[in-house]
Formats: C-alpha cells, structure tokens, sequence
C-alpha cells in the first residue's frame, strides 16, 4: 500500500512524475539507480524479454501479476503495471485487480481493446463499446474497494477512430471513476497537444522512441498538462543494442575487449543487484 501511497503523492505535488519503463526486475534497479521516482513495468518489453515474441496479447494474467510481484521486491520505486485488457470477462477482470492489488504495485492500467489486444503503436487494434468498457472499469474500480493502487484507465481510440473519439472516451471512463486516463497510439507532437487541450483531468503520456514524440522534453510535457510520463521502450531499445553490438564483436573479433568500455564492470553490477546485502549476511549467520 505504501507504494500507491507514495505515488499518489508524487501527483498530487503539481510536478511531472517520469517513469522509465522496466522490462524486468533488473532494469527496475537501474531506473531506481538512476534518480527516477517511479517505474513503468511494459507489457511490450515483458512480452520481449520472457517469451522473445511481439506484443499481441500473447502474456497471461499470471505471468504479468508474477512479474509484477518480482518488480515490487526488486525496487523501492512504485511500480505502474500494465494490465492489458483485464484478461477476460467480468469476473476475470476482477481477479485481475485482486492480484495486482496483493502484488503491491502502484497503479495499473486498463484498455479497451477487444481480445487478442496488440501494442498500440500497431494497426489492426479493434476496440470494446465505450459504454461497455466504462461498465468494467466501474466493475475494476469496486474490486479495488479502499485499497490506494491507482486504476488508470486507457483508450487505444486514438489509431482507430482519431482524436475526437479518444477524447469522448477519455471522459466516459473519468466519469466512471479512473484516477488518471491514458490515450495510448500517441505518435506526433500535434496529437499530444491536442490531448493537452481536451482533457482537463489528471492524464498520462506515453512516448515511443522512433516517433515524433521522443523529441518532447519532460519540461514541455509538464507544461502541456500531463501528470505522468512513461518512457515505454527507451531502456529496453537500448539494451538490445547494446546486446547486438557486443555480440557482433565477438563474432568478428573473437573477443569483447573492444567493447569492455561499454560494459559496466562486475563490481558495478554486483553493487546493482545488492551482492553485499548477501554476503553480510552469509558472513553474520552462514
């Protein structure tokens, strides 16, 4: 609970709260390292990372309330965690917000796309009624009960139908209860502005790296009216990278001492992932 406790009151202080997303637990402890004061756990990159595969729908709820769990123990940032659809029907959706609940995380977010639900930055998304999707959010809303997590609800609208109807939907789902809204597929500067000027409520931004977006600074973003900035695939983008060059090194040299400049060393990656934490304690009690 101190988690969504903590995050509500980065947004309430007025300022852009900016959450780097994490594919893994690992990079949760580099964005923590970083200086950040939350992270964003990505469907896209937990899909990459755990099954090597597109993001289409293909994660479970299970997987994705698992990973969540290993996030919240990995880092003391809160963790935003992507809830795709809610993972079924009525009673699915509820479980869903059941687990994400016990799992300790901030906030989430719930969209409107039909099943199988596909990244936002793709074509081919079909979308649920708006009026049905504000019924679910209402239904996710109730399970949460008292407990402080966040539920942000998203529309995929944006790509499918344009700005107008993003907008609408935007609005229904605030009038059904959601902390923050979220309209996803954003890929121009125009299109953020014009989210900016039709939602006056707390509201979210999601900037893709390789879209126009990317060139928005985080002062702009606040002064345009966005409470919450996830920057989805900067790490992961980068990371595979850096992957990829290092591997096309020692294929064509037979070696990476070329590349150790860009590693980190091991003693600064024995500091990320806390070795010292478990070596005091073999030495107090093995």
């Amino acid at each position: 609970m101190k988690a969504a406790q903590d995050l509500r009151g980065l947004l309430a202080a007025g300022r852009l709260v900016q959450a780097p997303g994490a594919p893994d637990p690992l990079t949760a402890r580099l964005v923590e390292r970083a200086g950040f004061p939350a992270v964003y756990m990505t469907g896209f990159g937990a899909t990459a990372t755990r099954l090597g595969q597109p993001d289409l729908g293909l994660m479970t709820q299970t997987e994705m309330t698992g990973l969540a769990r290993d996030m919240v123990r990995a880092t003391a940032l809160p963790v935003i965690a992507d809830a795709d659809t809610g993972y079924g029907g009525i009673a699915n959706l509820v479980r869903t917000i059941e687990e994400y609940c016990q799992s300790g995380v901030a906030a989430i977010h719930i969209e409107d796309q039909t099943l199988p639900k596909r990244c936002g930055q793709l074509s081919g998304v079909s979308l649920v009624a708006a009026d049905e999707q504000a019924r679910r959010l209402r239904a996710a809303l109730r399970a949460r009960g008292d407990h402080p997590m966040l539920v942000i609800g998203r529309t995929d609208a944006l790509g499918v139908h344009g700005l107008d109807e993003a907008l609408d939907r935007a609005r229904r789902y605030l009038d059904a209860g959601v902390d923050l809204v979220f309209v996803d597929g954003v890929k121009t500067i125009a299109q953020a502005e014009g989210i900016a000027r039709g939602l006056d409520a707390p509201k979210v931004l999601s900037v893709v790296d390789g879209n126009e977006t990317a060139a928005l600074t985080a002062a702009r973003i606040e002064e345009l009216g966005f409470d919450l900035v996830f920057y989805a695939l900067s790490t992961l983008f980068s990371a595979a990278r850096a992957i990829a060059d290092t591997l096309d090194a020692l294929r064509r040299d037979g070696s990476t001492i070329g590349r150790a400049g860009d590693m980190m060393s091991y003693e600064e990656f024995a500091e990320v992932v806390d070795l010292a934490r478990y070596q005091r304690l073999e030495k107090e009690f093995g």
